[in-house]
């Protein structure tokens, strides 16, 4: 939470734990001033950065991994108290957080060497060399992991960094930037801006920056386009999504309910992975009555506790926009259950599915970040893709099938910048990731992230 306050006075910017409901910590916002001495102290540690090797700049990351790995409790019991997130996840996003670190550690040196072109030439290749400052305006559902996705690319590409965080999760922020100096990174390699989205945008107004990753709204993102759009400065969009989850009538039930579940109720439903069930009318009864099974295995309550699979909602004003889609759900005729118990206390929503929804409800069009699961009927596979490929979002995809070939037909008609057969979408640094149509712009991970945010430059050689 941000208690905003203008003509001079500080902003305070509290973070609120949803299980108790209580103050964590409490910060002052940097200001402009502040601002931009730490962007200028960025753009100087620039210089001697992007000189590195790239050899050189990857045994960094080496060591950010065992930084991360060494104090991994302490970083997840932030993350759980800062966004209610069940523990043993915080845990599992720290540890992907190291991999990423090893993985460009072991990889960026071959994906950055220069490629060489055949030409009439004496010599043609391609090079790729640094931008300078990117500025990372990132949310609160990873809080380590989308920055990490952001900042090591962008890094080990000779890049220097600065963060604006989500306002929720202002003590992570300031933790990844000690992550950074723990594993001995130059001064001001990385650095964390506590400041509001004005700010950034301000930021960004005044060309302080070279390059912006958003992970955010559609309407950040529209944002962010046009200003740095209008600046000729490069940026990356992701901007979630509502994925479809196609369960065709050859498929794994059992097996398909059991990731229907996890997908959809991790993070407590605060992603954009299986937001929409889509299923064939000849095993819809099926499909809800496993997934009815697994949803009551599912244990909901406080998330410092091991056996947690369901902690609150990040934000208490969560609730009543979920309130509302509910709302709208049964206004067009559908019977929601829910299930688990109320809590007096804490931003808790109970789990819910909505087994007849129907593509006009909101909760079928819009990115609801929630536990609520609705189940589409469609007669066939053609009316599963139109479905799939109804609204204005085209992040990730599922597609369960026994019959691999067909799935894989079917994924090339889905609108998607990833679409996972007979499994879940997840992010693997070793694949990029993005969205087409309103869910973003540009790729993260891989090598294809790596590049997003380099001069591609080709030279040519005559004698």
């Amino acid at each position: 939470m941000t208690f905003m306050t203008f003509w001079g006075e500080v902003v305070k910017i509290k973070s609120i734990n949803p299980y108790t409901e209580e103050v964590n910590w409490t910060y002052d916002s940097f200001s402009f001033e502040e601002c931009e001495s730490r962007i200028e102290n960025s753009r100087g540690a620039f210089s001697g950065w992007s000189s590195l090797s790239i050899e050189e700049r990857t045994k960094y990351f080496s060591r950010a991994g065992k930084v991360l790995r060494q104090n991994s409790e302490i970083y997840a019991e932030i993350i759980t108290k800062e966004i209610g997130k069940p523990i043993k996840q915080s845990r599992g996003e720290i540890e992907k957080c190291a991999w990423i670190c090893d993985y460009y550690a072991e990889n960026a040196a071959e994906f950055l060497k220069d490629e060489i072109v055949d030409t009439e030439a004496e010599k043609s290749y391609i090079t790729f060399e640094p931008l300078g400052v990117i500025l990372g305006i990132m949310p609160w559902n990873f809080p380590f992991w989308q920055v990490f996705r952001f900042a090591v690319p962008a890094i080990c590409a000779g890049n220097v960094c600065v963060l604006k965080h989500a306002s929720n999760v202002p003590r992570s922020a300031l933790e990844i930037e000690k992550v950074f100096i723990e594993a001995g990174f130059p001064e001001n390699v990385f650095n964390t801006l506590l400041i509001d989205s004005k700010t950034a945008m301000e930021i960004i107004e005044e060309e302080m920056i070279d390059g912006v990753s958003l992970t955010g709204s559609i309407v950040a993102g529209s944002e962010i386009g046009e200003l740095a759009g209008g600046l000729i400065k490069p940026f990356v969009l992701e901007l979630g999504g509502s994925d479809p989850f196609i369960v065709l009538e050859d498929a794994d039930i059992e097996r398909a309910a059991q990731t229907a579940v996890k997908s959809r109720f991790l993070n407590t439903g605060q992603s954009c992975a299986a937001k929409r069930f889509i299923v064939l009318e000849d095993v819809v009864v099926d499909f809800i009555e496993a997934f009815e099974i697994e949803m009551q295995e599912l244990k909901i309550g406080d998330p410092m506790n091991e056996e947690t699979d369901i902690g609150p909602l990040a934000k208490k004003e969560f609730i009543e926009s979920l309130e509302k889609v509910l709302k709208d759900a049964k206004k067009k005729g559908a019977e929601p259950q829910v299930y688990g118990e109320e809590h007096n206390k804490g931003f808790f929503f109970r789990p819910t599915i909505i087994p007849a929804a129907s593509t006009d409800m909101r909760v079928c069009n819009a990115e609801v970040f929630g536990p609520i699961a609705p189940v589409i009927t469609v007669k066939d596979e053609d009316e599963a893709i139109k479905v799939a490929n109804s609204t204005e979002f085209g992040l990730g995809a599922e597609i369960w099938s026994g019959d691999l070939e067909r799935a894989q037909r079917l994924a090339k008609r889905i609108k998607s910048g990833i679409v996972a057969i007979n499994g879940m979408v997840k992010s693997d640094p070793r694949l990029p990731f993005g969205g087409v149509k309103k869910s973003g712009i540009g790729r993260e991970l891989s090598h294809y992230g790596l590049k997003e945010f380099v001069n591609i430059k080709t030279v040519v050689v005559n004698k």
